[in-house]
C-alpha cells in the first residue's frame, strides 16, 4: 500500500456538507460525481496529499443511507491507493482478510476499488482504490 488515498465520510446532505467542508478546509471541493451502481453521490476536498470524500445515499436502500440510519453521519471508511488492486485482493485473502468484492469494481475519482470486510479489519471498513490507466 502507498499511502492514504481518502477518508469517506457519511453524510445526510452533501450540499450543507461542502459548504461546512468547505469553511473547515478554506476552499471548496474539486470534484463532484454520482456513483449510480453503488446509489452514492460523492464530493472530494483536496487536504495536503491526501483527500476526504463525502459521500450522501441516493436512495434509501444504498450503503451509506443504511450506514447513517444504523450508525450516524460520520467516517464511513479509509482508502489506501495500490499499485495492483488484484495483487493485494490475492496477498490479503491470503492473510485471512474478508474480501466483500472478489473482483474490484469502477468507483469514483477513476478508481477500481475492493473493499475489506470490517470484522477482518478491527471495525474499520478498508477501502483499496488503483487508478484506472486510461
Amino acid at each position: 500500500m502507498n499511502k492514504i488515498e481518502h477518508i469517506g465520510i457519511a453524510v445526510k446532505n452533501i450540499d450543507d456538507s461542502n459548504e461546512l467542508f468547505a469553511k473547515l478546509f478554506g476552499e471548496t471541493y474539486y470534484k463532484m460525481e454520482e456513483v449510480a451502481s453503488e446509489g452514492v453521490n460523492t464530493s472530494f476536498f483536496k487536504v495536503g496529499e491526501s483527500k476526504i470524500e463525502l459521500l450522501e445515499g441516493t436512495n434509501d436502500d444504498s450503503p451509506i443511507a443504511k450506514f447513517i440510519a444504523k450508525k450516524g453521519e460520520g467516517m464511513h471508511h479509509i482508502a489506501f491507493d495500490v499499485d495492483d488492486i488484484n495483487t493485494e485482493i490475492k496477498r490479503l485473502k491470503n492473510e485471512g482478510f474478508k474480501v466483500l468484492n472478489e473482483l474490484p469494481k469502477k468507483g469514483a475519482d477513476n478508481k477500481l476499488v475492493v473493499f475489506l470486510h470490517p470484522k477482518s479489519t478491527n471495525g474499520v471498513l478498508i477501502e483499496l482504490c488503483q487508478e484506472i490507466k486510461k
